[in-house]
């Protein structure tokens, strides 16, 4: 088979790599310039773990292009990976959708050929691939759905930082297909690029529009649940939220994935997804109160977070160091960060801030300008400022010991309890969100290894 993949951002440049290094033909399109000159100088153009290798392993199978007649000429399926940005009533926008649907459409009436699958990987409201993507197809190639085209609903579930793996080892292949034979193109091609054995799920296409915010939706709830025993047991001496997950997450009806108490959940996916679910349910008279109230519980942990780091910080001194700015590790995306969330907050109480990310900095700097201070490493931070807050899970973060320490006292919160007091040394005042302040874990104890966050192919 022979594919196409519109949009080579953060997704789509690792899908179109992941399908040309299994084998697969691939002309990328993009709007950007120095995207597709990227791509055909065997470069990535963005920053994801394991691209720029499997770029170099796709060798001359991968090539792109800003000529839409190209890649419907030269492939069997598009795959459209496009912004969906949310509009103000929670739905999704799909406005860059019809765009490039519409340069397709028009492409493939001009090419003559007999038959075209569209796949439309960007997230959509549900009902937008029937009420409004296949009918725009219909009027600009002016061809019959089913007769001369095909149309899927295959939404990616994957966590930036981590994309490539989850591509290639999803839990989940979604299908929502127009016919059978759609469907069961879709399902030779994954069976051949997939390392494991996913679930192949296939169902009509409104079906898997709705799966795909409804499983965002649910994390999400459980995500705000684990928070909310964290602030529990931040008040009850002895109490500990990672032993507590630890035992919810053993029973496989919970599952210990993204039952870890701490920040609230962020990025370009989680939250829109679940405001578009209520907003999704409102449309058919349903109140969505549980996403509702989610989302609610989601914006209150980054003040319940603030407030914690404003009880330790010295009169004299206003200044906190805050140590993580994307949404998580191994990514330079802040959109929806908490540590974001968090120093705005801080700036707002007339807090001074140094800030310092292995990956995020410029994006940050975009953001904030000169309203913050930037550091250039972790040890800076440390030199600047006895209030510091660690908000990711970042490898260079894990190895934070006693040599780091400059003031006496240093005030550490840890928001996943990725630090070894013991390391710490007598300078320190340890603070781990989800348990409780209380001398119950000092800095020169020990305590047990936390589990790790899990995440799971879901953005």
């Amino acid at each position: 088979m022979k594919l196409s993949v519109i949009g080579l951002g953060k997704l789509g440049a690792c899908t179109a790599a992941c399908f040309a290094a299994k084998g697969f033909p691939v002309v990328g399109v993009d709007i950007n310039k120095a995207s597709v000159e990227a791509i055909n100088q065997g470069r990535a153009p963005l920053y994801e773990p394991g691209l720029q290798e499997l770029i170099e392993a796709a060798k001359d199978r991968l090539k792109a292009t800003q000529d839409y007649e190209e890649a419907v000429r030269e492939s069997e399926i598009s795959f459209l990976i496009v912004p969906t940005p949310s509009r103000e009533d929670g739905h999704f926008s799909d406005r860059y959708l019809r765009e490039a649907l519409g340069q397709l459409s028009a492409a493939l009436k001009k090419s003559g050929k007999k038959y075209h699958i569209f796949v439309i990987t960007s997230t959509v409201s549900p009902g937008t691939t029937e009420e409004s993507l296949i009918p725009l197809i219909e009027s600009a190639s002016g061809k019959k759905l089913n007769k001369d085209f095909g149309v899927a609903y295959n939404p990616e579930f994957i966590a930036l930082g981590s994309v490539i793996r989850d591509f290639l080892n999803p839990d989940l292949v979604l299908i929502g297909e127009s016919n059978r034979f759609v469907g069961d193109k879709l399902e030779k091609l994954y069976k051949a690029v997939c390392e494991n054995k996913p679930y192949i799920a296939r169902m009509s296409i409104v079906s898997a529009e709705i799966t795909k915010i409804s499983l965002n939706s649910y994390i999400t709830m459980k995500i705000s649940f684990a928070n909310t025993l964290a602030n529990i047991c931040e008040k009850i001496p002895g109490a500990d939220i990672d032993e507590i997950t630890r035992a919810l997450g053993a029973d496989k009806r919970i599952s210990p994935y993204y039952l870890k108490g701490g920040l609230s959940y962020g990025g370009p996916c989680f939250p829109r997804d679940n405001r578009a679910f209520a907003a999704f349910a409102a449309k058919y008279g349903v109140d969505a109160k549980l996403a509702k109230t989610t989302d609610e519980v989601n914006r209150l942990q980054v003040n319940h977070l603030a407030e914690t780091v404003l009880k330790q910080i010295p009169e004299s001194a206003r200044l906190v160091a805050v140590l993580g700015l994307a949404y998580k590790p191994n990514t330079c995306i802040t959109e929806e960060s908490p540590a974001v969330r968090l120093i705005e907050e801080l700036l707002q109480r007339e807090v001074e801030v140094i800030t310092y990310d292995p990956l995020a900095m410029d994006n940050a700097r975009g953001y904030f300008g000169d309203r913050i201070s930037y550091a250039s490493s972790v040890k800076e931070c440390f030199s600047h400022s006895s209030v510091c807050v660690v908000t990711t899970q970042a490898d260079e973060f894990k190895a934070i010991d006693r040599s780091y320490i400059v003031h006496n006292p240093t005030i550490i919160i840890d928001c996943w309890r990725i630090l070894d007091p013991a390391r710490l040394g007598k300078k320190v005042k340890y603070i781990a969100v989800g348990r409780a302040c209380d001398g119950s874990h000092p800095a020169g104890s020990r305590i047990l290894e936390p589990a790790p966050l899990q995440y799971k192919a879901l953005a």
